[in-house]
């Protein structure tokens, strides 16, 4: 049973570190840019591979050449560990417990708060896949079928839902039901 409770965080208004310069930190940037290209973000490490700059060139990523030290986890609020050294990664889980930061080891599982799964993306509409973190390929493969299954105009009807929820007179739970009832045939359109 997947027990995990999916949360979109606003990414340009936390501090974000990525500890690791090589192809997981590149892997795990590309993600997080992918679905948030306003991400605040701090890369820690004493070597950053080529691929890895030449994607961060033109993002907001400030780079800090170094190893990684509790330091660096000042006034920070995520931190993606990605080192090829699970000495260094066990500290840094451990760490980020201790200060309450929200903390994902990559590629260990027992020592993540949360997982980075398939996320697909039709203009406003984000939706998040999760596999309880026992394949992250199957939410790949989910994500691209999503990707190609979902209608281009998805976008658009979700701007048109907008402008009609906020024509909507009433209090809360009326326009909860107004809004139901106009969704319900999106449904029974599909039967």
């Amino acid at each position: 049973m997947n027990t995990l409770y999916p949360i979109f965080l606003k990414t340009e208004q936390l501090s974000v570190l990525v500890v690791g310069g090589g192809y997981v930190a590149l892997e795990k940037l590309q993600f997080l840019f992918k679905s948030s290209p306003n991400a605040q973000v701090t890369l820690l490490a004493p070597m950053v591979r080529a691929e890895t700059k030449a994607f961060i060139e033109h993002k907001n990523v400030h780079v800090i050449k170094g190893t990684y030290r509790r330091k660096y986890l000042q006034k920070k609020h995520v931190v993606i560990a990605t080192t090829d050294q699970p000495k260094v990664n066990e500290r840094i889980y451990c760490d980020c417990r201790r200060k309450h930061i929200l903390v994902n080891v990559a590629d260990n599982p027992p020592l993540c708060d949360f997982y980075m799964g398939g996320i697909v993306t039709k203009g406003n509409l984000k939706l998040a896949i999760s596999t309880n973190g026992k394949s992250p390929t199957l939410a790949k493969r989910l994500r691209q079928w999503l990707e190609v299954f979902l209608p281009e105009e998805t976008d658009a009807l979700l701007d048109k839902l907008n402008i009609y929820r906020n024509r909507l007179k009433g209090d809360f739970e009326q326009k909860v039901r107004a809004m139901n009832k106009l969704t319900e045939k999106l449904l029974e359109q599909h039967d």
